[in-house]
């Protein structure tokens, strides 16, 4: 379950200039991650403004939405061909997230934008997508990265407010928003069963409200993930799950033995058989008083002369 007002806020954010930044350099990441994605069921919770499942080959995807949004806040950021009932049937069910209406094990993916920072309990829901990841599945989250230019200018905004200054004045980032450290949520993770495989940092760009001027500072973008990629204002963080005896090796390629030494074992392997019956004949036919000469077969006195 979200907090209070947190969908509709977020909704209305991500239509300024850095929420439609924030929303391109997120939908060019789950594109390029999901697009080889395998499996049959994947679900995204949550944010409808971004279309986290649209170049996956799953044959079933969702989207799973846990209040009814506004038509108006449905239509994706940037996006104004597309009308806001078409929009609003993009969501396939209505459901809790900390409650998932699926059976253990039964999901493939799980796609979380920006949902653990406006949960109730975040340590809930990610239990809840633990339960019906099957092994092996993939979890893909996005967040709000505190450590970075907007983290920090948002708590600067929350210090003015407590301390009773710039009442007036709204937070750069929504209100209702909790963000959760990128190392912290990797521990989540890793206590969970969780193995991280992709770690990424975006949106270099300071935090301004300006597009004009948000578009000059473009050229941070192309530095920042070089010179302080843990500085970006979002992380992307794509993990498996991981149950012991279940982790998937591949495919067994057969030894290949030369045809040459296989035949030399073989004919190794029969003249020692054949030997060894004729050391058994051999003491049988003494215990019997009788010759060798007649019993033993011609072929065993071959092998002895062979031996020999």
């Amino acid at each position: 379950m979200t907090r209070d007002g947190s969908i509709v806020e977020l909704a209305a954010w991500l239509q300024s200039a850095p929420g439609r930044h924030l929303l391109a350099w997120e939908q060019q990441r789950l594109d390029d991650a999901l697009a080889d994605a395998f499996g049959f069921h994947a679900v995204q919770l949550g944010l409808p403004e971004l279309d986290g499942l649209r170049t996956n080959r799953m044959p079933h995807r969702w989207l799973a939405s846990d209040a009814l949004h506004p038509l108006d806040a449905l239509a994706p950021c940037g996006g104004g061909d597309v009308e806001p009932a078409a929009a609003a049937r993009r969501v396939s069910l209505h459901c809790e997230f900390d409650a998932l209406p699926f059976a253990n094990a039964s999901i493939d993916l799980v796609v979380l934008p920006h949902v653990l920072e406006f949960a109730r309990d975040p340590h809930l829901t990610l239990r809840e997508v633990e339960r019906v990841l099957v092994p092996e599945g993939r979890l893909v989250v996005a967040g709000f990265n505190p450590a970075s230019l907007w983290g920090l200018r948002q708590r600067a905004g929350r210090l003015r407010r407590a301390l009773g200054f710039a009442r007036g004045r709204s937070l750069f980032l929504p209100r209702a928003g909790e963000a959760i450290g990128y190392w912290r949520l990797r521990d989540w993770l890793r206590l969970l069963g969780f193995e991280v495989e992709v770690g990424r940092f975006g949106c270099w760009r300071p935090p301004i409200a300006s597009a004009v001027w948000l578009e000059r500072w473009r050229w941070l973008d192309r530095i920042g993930e070089h010179w302080w990629p843990v500085l970006g204002a979002v992380y992307f963080v794509v993990a498996v799950k991981r149950v012991r005896g279940m982790r998937l090796v591949g495919l067994l390629k057969p030894e290949r033995r030369n045809s040459a030494t296989a035949a030399a074992t073989v004919a190794r392997r029969d003249a020692a058989l054949a030997h060894a019956q004729a050391q058994a004949h051999r003491h049988v036919y003494a215990l019997a008083g009788e010759p060798l000469s007649d019993r033993v077969p011609e072929h065993e006195h071959e092998h002895e002369h062979e031996h020999a």
